[in-house]
């Protein structure tokens, strides 16, 4: 759908002979744009709630660039993740007002207001080289809108230096558990929390820890059983996954039409 489509399907609705919620269907299903090297999905955010998010591994700072150059005359917000100086310095050319988080390696611009819900996110993290991780999960909920308070070094080493700040665990509404080695931290913190905790195993270990497999799999037989947890490194799925749980008493979606599902004969 061009922009002459678009125009002539609000004045159809301004006219009365379409209903809006017959339109917004429509524009939910627009087709994406294409750039020659990445299909660029600029209206995830009507079906999502939250705009395309940048993965720029693999990519050349200039399909960074032209990817979010895109989005943002789209009128999008701009989020890249795994981003490297070069390609930070790609998108500020064409975007001046970019900002680079460094230690989450995340690029941001056209940051919007949005409405904070009452509850706060806290990130937790085992050791300080877990810190990158973490930081892309702490970075991340907050450009999605929510408040987000960090508690870094905690690991079970020296637990006694989570028990004094017990109180940051006892108030969040969702936790985020950032752990390598053992990956034990998650069900010591799932103990303690009455709410959701996601688990985010790291690389971070010795030749045993197997890159990180050792903390996923050991975050995957936690007995806690309020621990649910991501791929390894993936802080950025972590804090989208917390943002969404935070954001549950917000407004609902508004209702589209719906096919009845199908149920299995018997």
């Amino acid at each position: 759908m061009d922009v002459q489509a678009l125009r002539e399907l609000l004045g159809q609705v301004q006219q009365g002979k379409v209903e809006p919620e017959a339109a917004l269907e429509r524009i939910r299903r627009l087709p994406f744009q294409d750039l020659g090297f990445a299909n660029v999905d600029t209206h995830r955010a009507l079906r999502c709630g939250v705009p395309e998010v940048i993965f720029c591994p693999g990519k050349t700072p200039g399909q960074v660039a032209g990817i979010a150059q895109r989005l943002a005359a789209e009128g999008c917000e701009v989020m890249a993740t795994r981003a490297e100086v070069a390609a930070f310095e790609a998108v500020r050319r064409v975007l001046p007002d970019a900002e680079f988080h460094e230690a989450a390696r995340i690029i941001v611009c056209g940051r919007k207001p949005k409405e904070l819900p009452p509850g706060n996110i806290l990130v937790v993290s085992a050791g300080t080289s877990d810190i990158p991780v973490a930081e892309e999960a702490r970075v991340t909920a907050e450009v999605l809108g929510n408040r987000v308070e960090k508690l870094y070094d905690v690991g079970v080493a020296g637990i006694h230096r989570l028990l004094q700040r017990a109180d940051h665990v006892f108030e969040a509404n969702v936790l985020i558990v950032v752990a390598g080695m053992e990956g034990a931290l998650a069900s010591v913190v799932g103990g303690l929390a009455r709410r959701p905790v996601i688990a985010v195993p790291t690389s971070i270990g010795y030749g045993a820890s197997f890159g990180g497999l050792a903390a996923l799999l050991a975050m995957l037989n936690s007995c806690a059983s309020s621990v649910c947890v991501v791929n390894i490194d993936n802080g950025f799925g972590a804090g989208y996954v917390a943002s969404l749980i935070n954001h549950t008493n917000l407004p609902a979606a508004p209702k589209g039409r719906r096919k009845p599902c199908r149920t299995a004969s018997k």
